[in-house]
């Protein structure tokens, strides 16, 4: 490694840390090769009233424990995790769930939006991320921008296809500061060609990587950053959307 002018360039391709997963987890035997990451706890409560499930493993950071289960869904083995908030600790959860046994992963949640017409509700296929945080630059070398992996990008486009879903594919603006959206940053990010704005994207696919699984994601449009105001657009009221959106991701996964 050599040091370079600013330290987040300076990218170490050595994979033995001193904390690696093995010290905060065990491999699952027999655990499900798909997992599907969801941001939303009163959806992912929905699902397992309906479906038979156990737990298999835990990701646990301070103050919090998410549980992994195991769903028995449509007939086959998924897990389904509560995503946590913020690229290192979606970063921690691809890193764990892929020690534990996991192998190809799928996202759903809120992004917010910087262009009008992006009804709330509206699904993004994420295709590439600015990397405006700092978590991806520590698992591949520095770039302004990170691809999605097209096979699974083709894969969650087809089935919006074959189920009539609207959706877009498009770039997004992955950022760790929630009050430092400013609209010099926010019209910039526009010019390059950004959509959407989240916090995890980047160290998703970053993470993802640099473990050897599959990754992908589906983006679902909340708050807008496109006026002159910030606008929350309730999206916090709309279970029903939420609900959908994570029994979509649910049947996508099953076709990794």
């Amino acid at each position: 490694m050599t040091q370079q002018e600013f330290p987040i360039l300076e990218f170490d391709a050595d994979k033995n840390a001193f904390i690696r997963p093995f010290n905060m987890v065990q491999p699952v035997p027999g655990i499900a090769e798909r997992c599907v990451l969801c941001f939303f706890s009163d959806a992912i409560k929905k699902i397992l009233a309906e479906c038979p499930h156990t737990t298999a493993a835990y990701f646990k950071t301070e103050g919090v424990c998410y549980p992994l289960y195991e769903l028995d869904y449509k007939g086959e083995k998924i897990a389904l995790i509560q995503a946590a908030v913020g690229s290192p600790l979606a970063a921690a959860q691809i890193e764990e769930l892929a020690f534990i046994g996991c192998k190809k992963f799928i996202a759903c949640g809120m992004c917010g939006v910087l262009h009008k017409e992006l009804a709330i509700g509206h699904l993004i296929i994420p295709v590439a991320a600015v990397r405006d945080e700092g978590t991806s630059y520590h698992y591949v070398p520095p770039s302004r921008e990170i691809l999605a992996d097209e096979q699974i990008v083709q894969i969650i486009e087809n089935a919006f296809i074959e189920k009539n879903v609207p959706y877009i594919k498009a770039k997004t603006w992955t950022y760790d500061a929630i009050y430092r959206e400013t609209p010099q940053r926010v019209a910039l990010r526009k010019q390059e060609g950004c959509v959407t704005v989240e916090m995890e994207t980047a160290a998703y696919i970053a993470a993802s990587r640099f473990n050897n699984v599959a990754f992908g994601q589906i983006l679902c449009s909340g708050d807008s950053l496109a006026g002159e105001e910030w606008d929350k657009r309730n999206f916090y009221e709309r279970a029903d959307i939420r609900e959908l959106v994570l029994r979509l991701t649910l049947d996508v996964s099953l076709r990794l």
